[in-house]
């Protein structure tokens, strides 16, 4: 059975693909003052009345789903844009970037799939990422890994988050996180994680060693590469003060395995796209614009249908 955790400061999941039915409905009305120099919470509100017809509500859980297990945690009941903007700061108002910081070393397949997902991290959010120098990470101290009963090596995610990760943070940015090849787990009583987050010092983690055979097939190969992406959107959400969305099937869904996770969808619904559209002053067209050229180059083609449609309703 696949153990995660939601802790107080950290947040772990992953997210995947959609595709979508009718592209038919009525515009509301625009509201008076559009396309300012800041995309403003009037605007967002009516960008999210356009699209959210075109979004699926979310399901009931599965049993052994995230909300089948947690969904009666208060944390777990979703945020509306208008609750993730009350008395926030916009995020383009404090820092200007992402950064992505290998901890180990990665194989040729799997180090261009990384560089596509720095690629994907800035047309997605709105803000450039750099890739960091790789951190070899080998002065980790005993109890921040071990070797679990089925013999595999794990590091202890809470160990990066708080000791590994906060000194090397920049201070432009958003959200620093890291990616290893070695199986995580987050501490005593759990058997891994997928990956985890810190809101309160904007760093996260995530591991790519329970995504696939990165070197298989080419499906294997897609669906490796999806896995990756989606769990470094999801977390990068988190970091921007996004939790779970329990209202429709969206990027910022929880997921409790990989088969719930591969149920998931690429994009976030339209309540919590509108929380980046203002948060970091990213127009919705111009973004889904961003997408559906990185979804084309990156031969992902339901994703590209999705913002294909998306793009026509903009």
């Amino acid at each position: 059975m696949f153990h995660r955790r939601d802790f107080v400061k950290t947040a772990l999941r992953t997210s995947a693909a959609t595709t979508l039915g009718s592209w038919s409905l009525a515009a509301p009305p625009a509201p008076a003052k559009i396309a300012a120099a800041r995309i403003s919470i009037a605007e967002a509100k009516w960008t999210i009345k356009l699209l959210e017809s075109l979004h699926e509500h979310k399901k009931p859980p599965q049993p052994g789903d995230w909300l089948a297990v947690h969904g009666k945690l208060k944390d777990e009941q979703g945020q509306t844009f208008d609750e993730y903007v009350r008395g926030r700061k916009r995020t383009v108002e404090q820092y200007s970037k992402l950064y992505l910081l290998p901890l180990g070393t990665f194989g040729d397949v799997e180090q261009k799939m990384i560089d596509a997902v720095v690629d994907g991290m800035t047309w997605f959010f709105g803000l450039p990422t750099t890739q960091l120098k790789a951190d070899p990470l080998d002065k980790l101290p005993a109890a921040a890994e071990r070797i679990n009963p089925f013999g595999k090596r794990q590091l202890l995610s809470i160990h990066l988050i708080d000791k590994v990760l906060p000194p090397k943070l920049p201070k432009d940015a958003a959200a620093l996180l890291g990616l290893t090849n070695v199986d995580l787990w987050p501490g005593e009583g759990w058997n891994f994680v997928f990956g985890q987050a810190s809101l309160g010092t904007r760093v996260g983690v995530w591991s790519t060693a329970r995504y696939g055979n990165s070197a298989g097939t080419e499906e294997e190969r897609k669906l490796f590469f999806l896995r990756l992406l989606k769990v470094a959107l999801h977390e990068t959400g988190h970091m921007f003060g996004i939790p779970h969305c329990a209202a429709y099937e969206c990027g910022m869904n929880g997921s409790n395995s990989l088969p719930e996770s591969d149920r998931h969808v690429l994009e976030f619904c339209p309540e919590c796209q509108a929380k980046l559209w203002w948060t970091n002053d990213y127009a919705p067209k111009k973004r889904c614009a961003a997408m559906l050229e990185f979804c084309k180059k990156e031969g992902l083609a339901e994703e590209a249908k999705y913002y294909t449609g998306l793009t026509a309703v903009l």
